[in-house]
C-alpha cells in the first residue's frame, strides 16, 4: 500500500495542531515536515521546537526533510526533537556517508534527497546506507508547484537498480498523477494542498491507498 505523508507546509500555521490531527485521523501514514534555512532554498520554515511539539501530538511518524546547506550541525538537534525519518540532500556535499550513518545509529531512518536537476549518480554510492530516497518532483522551497515530468523516470531507474528501500516523491503529487508514480515504483507520496483542502480527506486518502500495488519498502 502506498504511504501518504501530508506536508505541514500546506497546513494552517494558526491551527497546526488541528490540521495535524485532521490528516492523521484521515489515515495519513507519516507527517512530512520541511525544514528550510533560507540558504539552501529561498524560504524559511520551522524550527526544532516545532518538531518537538509535533512529536507530542502526532500519532504518526515524523518525516523530517532538512533543506539546509549544513545539516550536519543539526542532526542531533532534530533527532532529539523526535524525527523518526531524517532526510538530508545529496547536493550539500561533505560527509554524506557519515551523516547517514549517524542518523541510523541514533535509531531513526536515514533519507537522502535529490533535486529534479540532480542525476541519480549522486545518490547511487549511498543506497545501502539509506532507508529512503526522496526524489524531489519540484524545485524545493515552496508548495503548490506542478510535478516535473522528468522525475518519474528516476523512480523507475532506482527500482531497476535494485533499490528496495522507500522511494518518496515530494511536490505536485495529486490523485490524478499518483497512479503513474506508483507504477514506476513509488512507495511514499508527500502531499500538501491536495490533502489539506480536500472536502473529504479521509475519503481521498482511502482512494490513494487503494492505488497501491503492494510493493514493500523498508
Amino acid at each position: 500500500m502506498i504511504k501518504i505523508a501530508p506536508s505541514i507546509l500546506a497546513a494552517d500555521v494558526l491551527n497546526l495542531e488541528r490540521d495535524v490531527r485532521k490528516v492523521a485521523d484521515a489515515g495519513g501514514d507519516w507527517l512530512h515536515v520541511d525544514i528550510m534555512d533560507a540558504h539552501f532554498v529561498h524560504n524559511l520554515a520551522y524550527s526544532p521546537e516545532v518538531v518537538r511539539r509535533l512529536k507530542e501530538i502526532s500519532p504518526v511518524p515524523l518525516d523530517v526533510h532538512l533543506m539546509m546547506d549544513q545539516p550536519g550541525r543539526y542532526l542531533d538537534t532534530f533527532l532529539d526533537a523526535g524525527a523518526d525519518i531524517l532526510t538530508i540532500h545529496t547536493e550539500i556535499g561533505g560527509d554524506i556517508s557519515g551523516m547517514l550513518e549517524k542518523i541510523r545509529r541514533r535509531g531513526a531512518k536515514a533519507g537522502l534527497a535529490l533535486k529534479p536537476g540532480t542525476g541519480l549518480s549522486a545518490v547511487m554510492p549511498y543506497l545501502e546506507q539509506t532507508d529512503l530516497i526522496l526524489t524531489m518532483t519540484v524545485e524545493p522551497g515552496f508548495g503548490g508547484q506542478v510535478l516535473n515530468e522528468a522525475v518519474p523516470g528516476k523512480i523507475a531507474e532506482l527500482r531497476a537498480a535494485g533499490y528496495r528501500g522507500e522511494i518518496e516523491a515530494d511536490g505536485g503529487v495529486t490523485e490524478e498523477n499518483l497512479g503513474r508514480l506508483i507504477g514506476k515504483g513509488l512507495s511514499v507520496a508527500v502531499m500538501g494542498t491536495a490533502v489539506y483542502t480536500a472536502e473529504d480527506p479521509k475519503g481521498l486518502i482511502r482512494r490513494l491507498h487503494g492505488m497501491g500495488d503492494g510493493r514493500e519498502g523498508v
